[in-house]
């Protein structure tokens, strides 16, 4: 990892190494037999590197930190640097903390001909927050969504693992409503859900919002 500084003697940018972080080391032991499970699944250890990062991605409470992108690195043996590119080329993955429950609207053109953006209006609106943004309270995130493959339901939210379908301009406050009270759907509960898919029923550590056999 480098970074750059002016020298305006020369008129140049000179490299200047950055020290990357340290490893944090929150993966239990069920997280670890987790991804020495998955990691049998695979060719070689770097292939692993999607799963271990939603492994990562609940040990570290739904986000991605360096020291989370530092142990997947070392349990894999590969650089900071490779899984770091891995991490920022994946918009599933979050590389700064989101709300307790993260509201992405899909405002692709079924949703988008169905109201999605006065729906997205409605909740900037009642969030006090833009597109992107997070509630000083820390609750909710709101973002924009490309298709979630489920046009059916249009207007489709999805919100930790779970869809909402079916959501208007009229009842969209209400669902805020309803994860307000929620203590699912949370980001971390999602990284888990999607790691349950791959070791059915092998995580103790909180499980998801579904059973592995409710998401496939």
């Amino acid at each position: 990892m480098t970074s750059t500084s002016y020298n305006a003697l020369t008129d140049t940018f000179i490299p200047k190494p950055i020290a990357e972080p340290q490893q944090a080391d929150r993966f239990s032991d069920a997280a670890i037999a987790e991804l020495e499970e998955i990691v049998t699944h695979y060719p070689e250890r770097k292939a692993a590197c999607l799963p271990a990062l939603w492994i990562a991605q609940r040990e570290y409470g739904g986000s991605l930190t360096p020291g989370a992108i530092r142990e997947v690195a070392d349990r894999l043996g590969l650089s900071y640097t490779e899984v770091e590119g891995v991490a920022s080329f994946y918009t599933m993955y979050n590389l700064k903390p989101r709300g307790r429950h993260h509201v992405e609207v899909c405002t692709c053109l079924t949703c988008a001909l169905l109201g999605a953006y006065d729906i997205v209006h409605r909740y900037e609106h009642e969030l006090g927050v833009t597109m992107g943004g997070t509630t000083e309270d820390g609750e909710f995130t709101l973002s924009e969504a490309e298709c979630l493959n489920y046009c059916g339901g249009a207007t489709v939210i999805q919100v930790g693992d779970k869809y909402f379908t079916g959501v208007t301009p009229e009842n969209c406050l209400s669902l805020i409503e309803e994860l307000r009270k929620s203590q699912q759907f949370t980001p971390a509960l999602l990284a888990d859900s999607i790691v349950k898919i791959q070791t059915p029923g092998a995580s103790t550590s909180g499980g998801g919002s579904f059973a592995a056999q409710d998401l496939i």
